[in-house]
């Protein structure tokens, strides 16, 4: 279990490294199509938005204040995806398709980033394996 697990946390920690730091890249790609969906401040809500990934990636892949990285993916996926990905605003067929494959993502993404929450802590092979946790917190 600890092998699939620490597999697991590598997978989904790189994922959202990985993604945050190539489109902070692009941001300014991304921040015409944040425009065009009515985004305000698009660039600043880009950067921000993907600084969020990072930190949820970097949380995660060493297990440091894994809660924190959790925070970090809700406070971006609820308003990205709904802001995004309103697949039920779309009148194309295919456009319609493609955003309701990524809202779904999006919140099957969410919903693995909240099963971190019962994981107990310290986490194997993570910086706080040798810290003591604080009673009350997990």
């Amino acid at each position: 279990m600890r092998a699939g697990f620490m597999i697991g946390r590598i997978v989904l920690g790189l994922y959202y490294l990985l993604t945050g730091l190539m489109d902070l890249l692009n941001y300014k790609m991304l921040a015409g199509y944040a425009a065009s969906k009515g985004v305000p401040a698009p660039e600043a809500a880009v950067i921000v938005a993907h600084l969020l990934l990072v930190l949820a990636g970097l949380c995660f892949l060493s297990g440091w204040r894994p809660a924190l990285g959790v925070a970090a993916v809700v406070v971006f996926m609820i308003p990205v995806t709904f802001a995004m990905h309103a697949f039920w605003a779309e009148t194309a067929p295919q456009m319609k398709q493609m955003q309701m494959i990524n809202f779904t993502k999006n919140m099957a993404l969410l919903g693995s980033a909240l099963m971190f929450l019962g994981i107990p802590r310290p986490w194997p092979y993570s910086v706080e394996s040798g810290a003591p946790v604080p009673s009350g917190r997990a």
